[in-house]
This record gives structure tokens, C-alpha cells and sequence, in this order.
């Protein structure tokens, strides 16, 4: 199963580490994992995309909880959050194919932001299923490269 976590760290070395090392060494697939500070530079958000049995994971949750420099820990369960991923792409593109790339960069609402004689560089955010839908479609033509970020999330509402 998938689940979705944020954990408020305080900004200090080795903290990233202690954390992939508890999910991996109970068995867990962290799937995505990102990390950048808050507003307080003092504090970094991570946000991990993890694989695994919702009772382990309750109880690596625990376990996180203890870690020296952990803040707060939250689950966030179906709907409760809002997801979004970032990818970049460097996709093959001759002057006969552009107008083709850039209707699909409009459908999905990407932005070009490098082009080059036979490439561009497409920037698209979304949920993940978006961002997959994307590249299914951009694929034909033939990804050079490509960067994405993972799973970010925020809890929705005034919670």
C-alpha cells in the first residue's frame, strides 16, 4: 500500500539519514522523498512516498517519533492532502513535431522553458497521475532526458 508522510525535522546533519535508514531497515520502499526548509530555516519538511503493510508503518511511525530532531509526524490518509510533483523534461523536437508538443504542453498546462534546435525542455506540475499522463503522451517523441521530484503534500483545509 502507498502512503504518503510528512515529518518536520530540525535542519541539523544526519537527520535525513536516521530517517531512510528506520523505513528502510523495517522493510519499507520510500518511493519518492523530498526535503527543503521552511520558512524558519531552522526547520526542513520531508516528504516521503513510502511502500508498505499499514500496521508496520504505524509502528515506523512511532519509531520516527523518538528520533532525536523530529518535530512532527504526519500521515496523511486518501484526500486528506493536497499532492502535487514537479518533472522536467528534454524531449526530441523537430520543427515539424513543436506545434504537436506544444498542444499537449497546453492541455496539461506545461510550460516550455529551454528550446533548442532539435529539443525542448518541459516543465509540468500535478498530481502524479497527471504527471503520468503527461509523459505517456510526450513519450513518442521521444524523452532525452528527465528529472522529477516525487510526492509533495500539504493537509488540506484549516487543519
Amino acid at each position: 500500500m502507498r502512503h504518503t508522510i510528512s515529518i518536520l525535522v530540525e535542519n541539523k546533519f544526519g537527520v535525513l539519514a536516521r530517517i531512510a535508514g528506520l523505513f528502510s531497515g523495517r522493510g519499507f520502499n520510500i518511493e519518492t522523498l523530498n526535503v527543503g526548509p521552511m520558512t524558519d530555516n531552522k526547520i526542513s519538511r520531508i516528504t516521503a512516498t513510502i511502500i508498505g503493510d499499514h500496521d508496520a508503518l504505524d509502528q515506523a511511525i512511532k519509531q520516527v517519533y523518538k528520533l532525536v530532531n523530529v518535530v512532527d509526524v504526519t500521515e496523511f490518509s486518501t484526500g486528506q492532502a493536497t499532492e502535487r510533483e514537479l518533472v522536467m523534461i528534454k524531449v526530441n523536437a523537430s520543427a515539424g513535431q513543436r506545434s504537436e508538443i506544444m498542444q499537449v504542453c497546453d492541455i496539461f498546462r506545461a510550460k516550455i522553458i529551454d528550446v533548442a534546435p532539435e529539443t525542448m525542455n518541459i516543465e509540468m506540475t500535478g498530481n502524479a497521475n497527471k504527471v503520468q499522463a503527461f509523459l505517456n503522451l510526450i513519450e513518442p517523441y521521444g524523452i532525452v532526458e528527465m528529472a522529477r521530484t516525487g510526492n509533495l503534500a500539504l493537509k488540506r483545509g484549516g487543519e
